[in-house]
């Protein structure tokens, strides 16, 4: 197996004719298995032989979240008997949405996760320590786990959690490399200060972050990976994903966005009306995949806000590179005149080392404008750190929103909720 494709250093019309001829592919398969994209090719009078290019795909209307929640069954283009794995994600009106995997598909998803191990510098050999879930139906954690074996690294399934048995692992089987939510690192420094652990002299090179953005839009380190860097002096390396893509994009050694894997998926970055943005204007993701067997998705809109980049990477790869995640269409804010997203609020709140935990709840006002409540928990003198968490606001994002003390015990519970895969800071009520 190829873990440095060719096509990803081809040249860029080279790699658009490749995609062109897989899109080509793949609307003869959707044609031919999909019921949803049947009705949709007929509904809008799409004859397939019309799309064969990239430029084609704006015939095509998008596909939503709400599309897959309300007819989830009529994207599956395979027999039930075909499905070895089934995987879920959180829908957009409650319930969650079911992803079959075929065999083909998992080897797809292995192939998926090795070339992106391999651009983040992980090789054939390493230990990597995977403090992730691989079950409760989680898509990513059996990913990672197949890509590590494809490319021949050793797996320490260690699961989320837990810093001690952590820690013990670390030292007993010495892994290069973690998979995990960076704000977990903190809570890892967190436990070996307290106990003694000499951590700084652990085997651990780097991390593969998952989950939460650690990078600024310029690049630079945001705050939550400066506090990580600052006690650890280990590499931090973004990876961006979903089920419904079933691929990654994952940040190369020069550290300047997630490299995109051509072989696997088509990328259009689109504005409020559909259209493609100008080079270096944000828009919403838009993807069409390639390869997959059971779901393919063809044009549609994840509900991330991000910026592409086409700058030459050190790296010899010409493939375009998504930036941080801006944040996600549906979780934008309106406060008083000003635009925001979470991550710019995740961003100051992790500025507070005293902050123990937190949680932002947007919900609407009695004249239907968003309100935005910060739950936090602290060992500060509650009145005075309300004030310095506003004044920080104010400075940075011109906002003053309520603020909440809540006790650890109780807030710790909502955040660190068991049957999620990641900590739960944001909740939207609106």
């Amino acid at each position: 197996m190829e873990f440095y494709p060719a096509i990803e250093k081809s040249d860029l019309q080279d790699i658009k004719k490749f995609q062109e001829h897989k899109l080509r592919e793949l609307v003869v398969y959707l044609e031919n298995n999909s019921p949803f994209y049947q009705k949709l090719f007929k509904e809008n009078n799409i004859h397939i032989t019309d799309i064969q290019t990239l430029e084609d795909l704006q015939k095509i209307p998008t596909t939503s979240k709400n599309d897959l929640q309300q007819h989830n069954d009529d994207f599956f283009c395979i027999s039930p008997d075909k499905i070895v794995d089934y995987s879920t994600t959180s829908g957009t009106l409650g319930d969650p949405v079911t992803f079959g995997l075929s065999d083909s598909d998992l080897e797809r998803l292995a192939y998926n996760e090795a070339i992106s191990f391999v651009c983040a510098g992980i090789r054939k050999g390493d230990v990597v320590q995977m403090v992730t879930t691989i079950d409760k139906r989680f898509m990513a954690g059996l990913a990672y786990f197949l890509g590590l074996r494809k490319m021949g690294a050793s797996v320490v399934r260690m699961g989320p959690g837990v810093p001690e048995l952590q820690w013990d692992s670390i030292f007993r089987y010495k892994p290069k490399y973690l998979i995990t939510v960076p704000s977990f690192l903190l809570k890892m420094i967190d436990y070996a200060e307290k106990h003694g652990v000499d951590y700084k002299n652990s085997s651990v090179y780097g991390a593969v972050c998952i989950g939460e953005s650690i990078k600024n839009q310029d690049f630079t380190d945001n705050i939550l990976s400066q506090k990580i860097k600052e006690k650890w002096d280990i590499k931090l390396f973004s990876t961006y994903a979903s089920t419904e893509m079933s691929t990654a994009f994952t940040e190369c050694e020069f550290q300047i966005g997630g490299h995109h894997h051509p072989e696997l998926i088509i990328t259009e970055i689109l504005d409020d009306n559909e259209n493609p943005v100008e080079e270096g204007e944000n828009g919403e993701l838009t993807i069409t995949t390639l390869g997959v067997e059971a779901i393919p998705l063809l044009r549609f809109k994840t509900g991330d806000i991000v910026k592409a980049h086409h700058e030459p990477c050190g790296c010899g790869r010409n493939t375009m590179r998504l930036g941080p995640v801006v944040g996600r269409k549906q979780q934008m804010i309106k406060y008083k005149g000003t635009t925001l997203y979470p991550p710019a609020m995740n961003d100051i709140l992790n500025d507070f080392n005293t902050i123990l935990c937190y949680q932002i709840v947007i919900q609407s006002n009695e004249i239907g404008l968003d309100e935005i409540i910060i739950r936090l928990s602290t060992e500060q003198d509650h009145e005075t750190f309300m004030n310095e968490v506003r004044d920080h606001f104010r400075a940075k994002l011109r906002v003053s929103p309520k603020i909440e003390i809540v006790d650890f015990d109780i807030l710790s519970k909502t955040v660190f909720n068991p049957n999620s895969r990641k900590p739960i800071t944001f909740i939207d009520l609106r």
